[in-house]
């Protein structure tokens, strides 16, 4: 189904604010990034598509250079309310066709039109009294066949799943006329997913590890705190210096040498060009099992956390 290979590096664009997207878009395709992975739930889109077309405009690359991700919210999971999500979504960014669209969660919530509340969000309604999520009961089976659908009509090159675990997979697999192309994790040294990495992989599909920094992504939120910084292991620094790479570069290409594609966030260029250098150094074996050893399962973006927290609603998808 797919037309070309998804790039190993993705510049993400979660937490980009609006007025920076646009440029920081542009910027991540001056210096070479091919591979940019969006969702309606950022809250972006619209800038995201501004930067595609000023980089097209300016004949930095074409369409069909690029590959572009996004991902369908929880609120738009019934089979009549897919299409549409992805049309919002091209619209906004542009686009005749994505090259893969995503389930985002594996979590179904009751429909919010376009003209309520876009991006809508995980609150039902922010303006009530207590104000929570409320689930549809749609299966996820319903979502995929209307997936699968805008495959059919042209809308996006390949389908695909996040955060879905292995018993999610194994179901998905079961009943899909169209097969997922990929599977987007959260994956870091802290959170090595081995077993789920090497189901997916066994079913074929690409795995896409996003947070791939592990804590750095969530400082900001109040999700993660200093001390969690992967950046800090002496395990890391001490291949860092052997290779003459930074930190970063390291865990990043850790994580390309399992086989995963990655999606690192950053807006300043030395970094957009840090973290896609990835590729004309190797860590040894060594290397990859020290720093593979500092997995705690320490999950940094869990719905059974922060949606009771940040949403007065206990949401937990990952045991």
């Amino acid at each position: 189904m797919t037309n070309k290979a998804m790039p190993k590096v993705g510049m993400g664009l979660w937490k980009i604010a609006q007025e920076d997207c646009a440029q920081a878009v542009y910027d991540a395709i001056k210096v070479g990034y091919r591979h940019l992975d969006s969702a309606c739930d950022y809250g972006n889109e619209k800038q995201v598509g501004e930067g595609i077309k000023a980089a097209i405009d300016d004949g930095l690359c074409t369409r069909g250079d690029l590959w572009i991700t996004s991902k369908l919210w929880n609120t738009y999971h019934a089979q009549e309310h897919v299409q549409p999500a992805l049309e919002k979504t091209l619209e906004d960014l542009g686009l005749e066709y994505l090259n893969l669209y995503l389930i985002h969660f594996p979590i179904a919530q009751t429909f919010v039109p376009f003209d309520t509340r876009y991006p809508p969000e995980w609150f039902a309604d922010p303006d009530a009294a207590e104000p929570k999520m409320e689930f549809s009961g749609v299966p996820l089976s319903e979502t995929w066949a209307a997936m699968e659908a805008t495959v059919e009509a042209g809308l996006t090159k390949n389908i695909g799943v996040c955060n879905y675990n292995t018993g999610l997979l194994m179901d998905l697999m079961s009943y899909s006329k169209i097969k997922p192309f990929a599977l987007q994790i959260e994956s870091h040294p802290y959170l090595t997913q081995e077993r789920l990495i090497r189901q997916a992989q066994n079913f074929g599909l690409e795995v896409t590890a996003f947070s791939p920094l592990g804590a750095l992504s969530y400082l900001e939120l109040d999700m993660a705190g200093q001390s969690e910084s992967v950046l800090e292991q002496a395990v890391v620094k001490k291949a860092a210096e052997r290779l003459g790479k930074t930190p970063a570069q390291v865990v990043l290409r850790w994580n390309v040498q399992r086989g995963c594609s990655i999606i690192p966030k950053s807006s300043k260029i030395e970094r957009l060009q840090q973290n896609l250098a990835l590729f004309d150094f190797e860590l040894n074996e060594q290397e990859m099992a020290d720093i593979s050893a500092l997995n705690s399962n320490r999950r940094f973006n869990d719905p059974g956390d922060f949606c009771e927290a940040a949403f007065n609603t206990f949401c937990p998808i990952y045991d």
